[in-house]
């Protein structure tokens, strides 16, 4: 069939690096969860060469077959031209418990879809849905199961139709029974951390560095991922966290413990509004947009530094005073020393006050865009070896700042780089590293005793 218009060049597609295998699963209130017997297997590409069938097609060159062909480039499936809704299906030929859908999307894209599943193609089950699709690759983490997936798209994002490139299904392919995970009290764990994460592009742009630290996070595999705030920029909409943010560093929403930055409160729609939305319960577990939470021999406070009040600030020591833990980490946005753009900022002294009165170990910001380690130190800046340890880890996507005056106590910076910092906590002593997007470790810590 002839296209009214010329058709705009198709955007490249993005190869996904392999993803680890899935591993231990959070226990937020008690020990770290671990796995007996094998690691469990790595997704499986499930839909290469399996039958598919759709709702139209745009000529015989186009049928539904072509989007499960393993072609990236030169084969794909289009629906008829200019009407909605249209679908594809692919028969899995069992039912799977599924992880990972991903589309290679063509030039005619879907801006409104649902990624569904059904174990008969009669019943379907919606695991996904947007309203914003941009086209270029959808790398969407799911969980479901069904024999059939689909994507049912209800709204084009052109004239055209629909038209995928590729239509990849990942999960479980039946071969390894899921390992019977066991509490283990205490015991070490890890933890990613980073802040300043989803500027406004996706994978298909190879200069948009939030896809690249995602995937970092992803290999690490760890028991939860927190954040350092500035996690959407640049007004924090829902739209943008929907858009952006959550076709990377969504994949671990479920095991994410945010914290706000300044960049959440600019949301036209009002404060905090699409970070509590796209966040919903996660970033207010206690009703709050500041919490805690214990995890093995840790006990880990989430501030919202945009306004330590005195109504937070005598939560916060009531949460100190009641905690039974004998390592303490906290995370926020603003950072009470920094050598970067933004450099200190003391309206954070009152909460280091306080966690260094109750003797705290570790402090985790963002706000400035590089890596920065601290020596023990006091609230007034003096070293001291029962002092609390701060890290910058403001390289999450958001563009690098420079360093611009380098403070006492700062052991180490780097600036002009991205990453993840992967945190090794054991019951009494804990250590990091900084992993690059090229899975380059660009700096180790030392070991620190907890309080």
């Amino acid at each position: 069939m002839s296209s009214p218009l010329p058709r705009p060049a198709p955007r490249p597609s993005v190869p996904r690096r392999a993803v680890a295998a899935l591993a231990a699963a959070v226990a937020l209130a008690g020990g770290l969860v671990v796995v007996t017997g094998p690691a469990e297997a790595a997704e499986t590409l499930l839909s290469q060469g399996r039958p598919a069938a759709s709702s139209s097609k745009e000529g015989s060159d186009y049928s539904s077959g072509k989007a499960v062909d393993g072609d990236l480039t030169t084969t794909r499936w289009a629906s008829a031209e200019g009407s909605d809704p249209q679908w594809i299906r692919i028969d899995l030929g069992a039912v799977r418990h599924l992880s990972r859908v991903v589309l290679h999307w063509e030039a005619a894209y879907g801006k409104e879809y649902a990624i569904q599943v059904s174990d008969d193609a009669s019943t379907w089950t919606t695991v996904h849905t947007t309203t914003s699709g941009d086209g270029g690759v959808d790398d969407l983490a799911v969980s479901g199961s069904g024999r059939y997936v689909r994507m049912y798209g209800t709204k084009r994002g052109t004239p055209y139709g629909y038209s995928l490139w590729e239509f990849q299904v990942y999960g479980d392919d039946g071969s390894s029974p899921t390992p019977t995970p066991t509490v283990t009290p205490g015991g070490a764990f890890t933890v990613a951390a980073a802040g300043d994460i989803a500027a406004q592009c996706t994978a298909s742009s190879s200069s948009c560095a939030h896809p690249k630290t995602a995937a970092q996070v992803e290999a690490m595999n760890p028991a939860f991922v927190l954040t350092m705030g500035d996690n959407q920029y640049d007004d924090a909409r829902l739209t943008d966290f929907t858009n952006y943010y959550d076709k990377t560093w969504g994949r671990f929403k479920s095991k994410t413990r945010p914290a706000a930055g300044n960049h959440e409160t600019y949301d036209p729609a009002g404060v905090y509004a699409g970070y509590k939305s796209y966040f919903g319960s996660l970033a207010t577990p206690q009703g709050k947009t500041y919490y805690s939470f214990d995890h093995g021999d840790w006990h880990f406070v989430a501030l919202d530094s945009n306004d330590l009040d005195s109504a937070q600030l005598t939560w916060l020591k009531a949460d100190l005073a009641a905690n039974t833990k004998r390592c303490v980490a906290a995370y926020f946005h603003h950072p009470l020393f920094s050598s970067g753009e933004h450099g200190n900022q003391p309206a954070s002294r009152p909460a280091w006050q306080a966690l260094y009165a109750a003797g705290a170990d570790l402090v985790l910001n963002g706000h400035d865009h590089h890596y920065e380690r601290f020596a023990p130190q006091n609230p007034d800046g003096k070293a001291d070896a029962n002092g609390i340890v701060e890290v910058i880890g403001g390289m999450g996507g958001a563009d690098p700042y420079n360093i611009e005056n380098v403070q006492p106590n700062s052991q180490k910076r780097l600036k002009d780089v991205y990453g993840v910092l992967k945190l090794n906590l054991a019951p009494t002593s804990y250590s990091w590293q900084l992993v690059g997007i090229d899975g380059a470790v660009k700096d180790t810590s030392p070991t620190y005793t907890c309080h």
